[in-house]
């Protein structure tokens, strides 16, 4: 079982923010913020917690969004900008005063929007296999996928107006998040992943989380016209056989910040949406190359 960690911080009137951190804190060592795809938890990062040679440099912080893994909100709605403000305000709580912060598909947006809410503490943002366009019909015209349709199917189907104590996810949501985030895995981390995601929303208070983390991806806004706000360091890392978000999207939308001092788009081949997994050595070590030159 992971070493979860959970400290309760202020916003919206109270979260017990859940994390996980590999390796005793060395405040003399660069700090990188791990945030988490849709329905994972911190577990996401098990690739990135096994090299050696990653942990030795960097501290790793892996925070689980709202409605994710370990994560405890009473309320029943919340956002992506509220997640952001939990993953900074975890980070004044823990006395760490600036950050590098990592994202994954929905964690991409996340980073970029603490890079936007806080500039003087995160130093650089590393977006994986996202995008910064709402579920737009631009977004599908550039081959991304349409999110809207298939996400309305998922939250219908966890909507209810009883309780459901008994609720558990199916393997129809499992296997799909599996497919799309992989394109191909291994027997042995279908397993897991389908383990994973059925233990942590089960029960009625599981599905309202799941329900909700399903309606801030499909409605989330775009961020097109604050992009040029970012501030600092942008190394965008894209597979180009995402099956999610298309490498044509992530060439525009690189281009869309224009008040970084670096903003480059690092393509992988044949690199699956969730890259930091089936591509987690190209992209180790393109984190340790863009921490390495902008830690000081």
């Amino acid at each position: 079982m992971p070493n979860i960690n959970t400290v309760h911080i202020p916003h919206l009137g109270g979260i017990d923010a859940a994390y996980q951190i590999p390796k005793p804190y060395d405040r003399t060592k660069p700090t990188l913020i791990l945030i988490n795809a849709f329905t994972t938890s911190s577990e996401f990062f098990k690739a990135q917690f096994g090299n050696s040679k990653l942990t030795d440099t960097v501290n790793l912080l892996a925070i689980e969004l709202l409605g994710h893994g370990q994560t405890r909100i009473a309320r029943e709605h919340w956002n992506y900008w509220d997640s952001a403000e939990m993953n900074l305000q975890v980070l004044d709580v823990l006395g760490i005063e600036k950050a590098f912060a990592l994202g994954v598909s929905q964690g991409g947006w996340v980073a970029v929007q603490m890079a936007l809410m806080q500039p003087e503490k995160i130093v650089g943002i590393i977006p994986v296999g996202t995008s910064m366009d709402n579920e737009s019909e631009r977004s599908r015209q550039l081959q991304c996928w349409d999110g809207p349709t298939i996400l309305a199917g998922f939250v219908n189907q966890w909507s209810s107006s009883q309780p459901t104590p008994d609720f558990e996810p199916d393997l129809g949501f499992c296997d799909a998040l599996i497919d799309i985030g992989f394109n191909k895995c291994p027997d042995e981390v279908r397993e897991f992943w389908r383990t994973a995601i059925k233990s942590n929303y089960r029960g009625d208070e599981g599905r309202r989380r799941m329900r909700m983390a399903a309606v801030n991806l499909a409605e989330r806004g775009s961020l097109h016209l604050r992009l040029s706000d970012v501030q600092c360091p942008v190394m965008w890392l894209h597979g180009t056989e995402d099956a999610v978000f298309s490498m044509a999207n992530a060439k525009e939308e690189i281009g869309m910040f224009t008040g970084s001092p670096d903003a480059c788009l690092v393509g992988i081949d044949g690199g699956a949406h969730f890259l930091n997994h089936v591509h987690a050595s190209e992209v180790d070590t393109a984190v340790l190359n863009f921490v390495s030159k902008y830690f000081k």
